[in-house]
């Protein structure tokens, strides 16, 4: 018999009251603090109040049942032990809640001894089970959820981080969000404003590096009419835009130094100065920052000034890179199949072995976009029943027995798709628009091309002599 660990909260959820009560006095016994619940519903109100160190809930229930009750406590607190009750009929259905983040399952009927040895071995030392995946879904500047941008993983760093994000969100403190390039810091910065009280308030963002300085100056602080040539009517800035919300500086190392000024002030000061205005307007907003740079270094080099670097950095929240998060590279891959295979109305596959393998032996330089955008190209191209090692990387040479071993597509020339507005496109034709899409955003720069496509500039130089050739490109 393992000796109970006192002290330890625990929550009974059953729509059985004499259940409720077995269950309450067989464990108070044991010396955890007990409460209990008849329903779903109960349970999560009392949650959002108190948190417990364990649940147990039965499957069977009225109207919020045990699965509805797993599913909504792991979006909220992924690290929170759930164990399931359940009766014979239903051990399948207890299997498929282990799946879902369930720690362990008890069958009816069942004696005090399991009951009580099922949770003193939960709550032993070094026996907690392994976090199951965060997916934590960051929501619109209108308050509504946007699944396309949650937060996945279940690294033991990324969920420290989800749970400091969530200790600051509601309060004033400005947030800088650092990390490698594609890390994913803007999705972060969207769930900050998610579990913030501001949820419901606009969600502002600016790119920072994306303007030139004149323009970034009217777009932070807004103009007057007259303020300047053009101002031919007055706009308000993204501080006034944000204001009882959230406004996220991404980027935020490649102010000017000159424009840095006026930022401290607006963020000392909570208010801003128009171009051409006459008096400050105030404004209520919460300030995030994003950067991949080293600001301390810049600061050291004369590029950013060291006040208003520490006015950002009050709450630092580092985003670890992809090669860190090894445990969370299936699951970013799994999402991503899904994301795209229903974007483009095809159908799911799964990652081969080989992928797998090569997935787990990259060391991801561009982190969670790189990933992102290499299986948007796999799910577009595949042909197999998997997705294969060839269909991320165009380096990687196709077995002759599966198909050509150059070229982005390896359907037939029939095969087709449909896009995101339901029209049938063949693959070659998706092929073609990927290519020039990705000329166009790199100014022809082919080298570039080939990267962002996943190609060799080989591979690309061919295909546009084929485009040529049939008329297609002067």
């Amino acid at each position: 018999m393992i000796m109970a660990e006192r002290g330890r909260k625990i929550l009974v959820v059953d729509d059985e009251q004499n259940m409720r009560i077995a269950l309450y006095e067989a464990l108070s016994r044991d010396g955890y603090e007990v409460a209990v619940a008849e329903n779903g519903q109960m349970a999560l109100d009392m949650i959002g109040k108190q948190s417990p160190d364990l649940l147990i809930t039965d499957i069977k229930m009225p109207a919020v049942d045990g699965i509805e009750l797993l599913q909504r406590v792991k979006a909220l607190q992924p690290g929170l032990p759930v164990v399931i009750i359940t009766g014979f009929a239903t051990v399948d259905t207890a299997v498929e809640a282990m799946k879902q983040g369930a720690v362990d399952y008890i069958i009816k009927p069942f004696s005090v001894e399991v009951i009580e040895e099922t949770v003193a071995r939960i709550f032993a030392a070094g026996d907690l089970p392994e976090p199951p995946p965060a997916r934590a879904v960051a929501r619109s500047g209108n308050g509504t959820a946007s699944v396309s941008r949650p937060v996945i993983g279940r690294n033991p760093g990324l969920l420290k981080l989800l749970a400091k994000a969530k200790a600051v969100a509601s309060s004033k403190a400005t947030v800088l969000i650092l990390g490698e390039s594609g890390t994913g810091k803007e999705v972060f910065a969207r769930y900050v404003h998610d579990q913030s009280d501001r949820r419901d308030a606009p969600f502002v963002a600016l790119n920072c590096a994306a303007l030139p300085e004149g323009l970034l100056e009217s777009e932070l602080f807004g103009h007057e009419k007259g303020a300047f040539t053009g101002a031919i009517v007055s706009k308000k800035g993204k501080f006034e835009l944000a204001d009882g919300g959230t406004l996220l500086l991404d980027e935020i190392g490649e102010v000017p130094l000159h424009l840095q000024a006026k930022l401290l002030r607006v963020l000392q000061e909570e208010e801003v100065d128009r171009l051409g205005g006459k008096a400050p307007v105030k404004v209520d907003v919460h300030v995030l920052a994003t950067t991949n740079r080293d600001l301390q270094e810049a600061v050291r080099e004369g590029t950013f000034r060291q006040d208003l670097f520490y006015r950002l950095n009050v709450i630092p929240l580092r985003l670890p890179p992809l090669s860190e998060r090894p445990e969370d590279i299936p699951l970013l891959a799994e999402f991503f199949i899904e994301k795209y295979s229903s974007r483009y109305h095809k159908s799911v596959k799964p990652l081969s072995k080989a992928s797998l393998a090569h997935f787990m032996a990259n060391q991801w330089p561009g982190n969670v976009r790189e990933m992102e955008n290499l299986v948007e190209r796999a799910v577009l191209l595949s042909a197999g029943d998997e997705l294969e090692p060839w269909d991320f990387w165009d380096d990687v040479e196709m077995p002759a027995a599966a198909g050509a071993a150059d070229g982005l597509v390896t359907a037939g020339e029939g095969e087709a798709l449909l896009d995101e507005n339901g029209e049938m496109k063949s693959l070659k034709d998706v092929e073609r628009q990927m290519i020039l899409q990705a000329l166009r955003k790199t100014d022809d720069n082919r080298t570039h091309a080939a990267k962002m496509l996943g190609i060799s500039v080989r591979t690309l130089r061919n295909k546009l002599q084929e485009y040529r050739q049939q008329g297609i490109l002067l």
